[in-house]
């Protein structure tokens, strides 16, 4: 049988729409933007003159935008991963941006392919929909892995500042100033809302209640309870930054261990799906003489519920709890 350039086509597609997606990202809000770089986003605002009141504004909506419209429909699936990226992008623009891909994805499948016109609207949908989500979790995933690689050495920063006699506000700014983003940032937000009055442990809560982070709630657990009860905070978080890097190197221990059972989950659900689609685009008639055939939906049925239950049940036994 001879092969199609067209399952090809669909891949290229779709590495396209991620690369335009970043593309456009860059050229909306500035190189500085990307996790590549190393320039402080908050610095680099308040070097163009803007005000700092008006940064803190800015970086707040963009933080909690995607939370806050959770209610608007399929949204809801992306809402969480593109909180814990901290994407720019409101919304409104996100949809759009996927509307505009789907709609370009479409245009070019049509031109370059001559598969079924409802294959190419379902193509069209998921390489708009899917790329966006692609790119949303794997910056949310690069984001998150970087602020917990960062946070011991913010904590050690933090517990030298208050050694030399600096007070918590203080060693929180001086971290927001150092280390670099996304971590900076992060707490730059905080000592801003220290500055204009806000609780410093409650911002700290709230920061890892965001970022569903346990050592961040552990931090904020240690500073809330100095607040209330006094003693030795820079001793409290050096015990803290030495728990948080023995549970950080635990952590890539058990991803190593697991990883070969969690791709290997992956793959065996995948492999189905995509010789399906590859079947589908090289031979759409392929299942045309069945499709009559009475056990033919209830065994399409059978085989996507033992596909799910297969990732299911790989990724309960590789969550290994820390």
């Amino acid at each position: 049988m001879q092969l199609s350039a067209e399952p090809i086509i669909y891949g290229l597609i779709f590495v396209g729409v991620i690369v335009l997606v970043e593309g456009i990202y860059l050229v909306a809000f500035g190189k500085s933007i990307s996790l590549n770089s190393r320039v402080n986003r908050r610095l680099e605002m308040l070097e163009k003159g803007t005000g700092r009141e008006q940064v803190l504004e800015q970086l707040r909506k963009e933080m909690q935008q995607h939370m806050k419209s959770r209610s608007i429909p399929l949204y809801s699936l992306l809402a969480d991963r593109a909180q814990k990226a901290a994407i720019a992008f409101t919304p409104r623009q996100l949809i759009l941006i996927m509307v505009g891909l789907a709609f370009a994805a479409f245009v070019g499948l049509t031109i370059a392919t001559e598969t079924d016109v409802m294959l190419r609207i379902v193509g069209s949908i998921a390489s708009g929909v899917g790329g966006v989500y692609f790119w949303v979790n794997s910056k949310a995933k690069k984001r998150m892995a970087m602020i917990e690689e960062q946070l011991p050495d913010a904590v050690e920063l933090m517990v030298r500042s208050l050694r030399v006699g600096h007070p918590f506000s203080s060693a929180i700014s001086i971290v927001s100033k150092e280390i670099e983003d996304p971590l900076a940032t992060e707490f730059g937000i905080i000592a801003d809302e220290s500055a204009y009055g806000r609780d410093v442990g409650e911002a700290l809560k709230e920061m890892a209640e965001r970022l569903d982070m346990q050592d961040m709630r552990f931090l904020s657990v240690a500073v809330t309870i100095q607040q209330q009860s006094g003693g030795n905070l820079a001793e409290v978080l050096a015990g803290l930054a030495r728990v948080i890097r023995a549970r950080f190197r635990l952590f890539r221990r058990v991803n190593a261990i697991t990883a070969e059972a969690k791709w290997s989950g992956k793959f065996l659900s995948a492999f189905p799906v995509i010789c399906l689609i590859l079947i589908m685009v090289n031979d759409p008639n392929y299942y045309d003489e069945v499709l009559d055939h009475p056990y033919f939906i209830p065994a399409c049925f059978i085989v996507g519920i033992l596909l799910a239950a297969n990732l299911v049940v790989m990724r309960y036994l590789t969550n290994i709890k820390v």
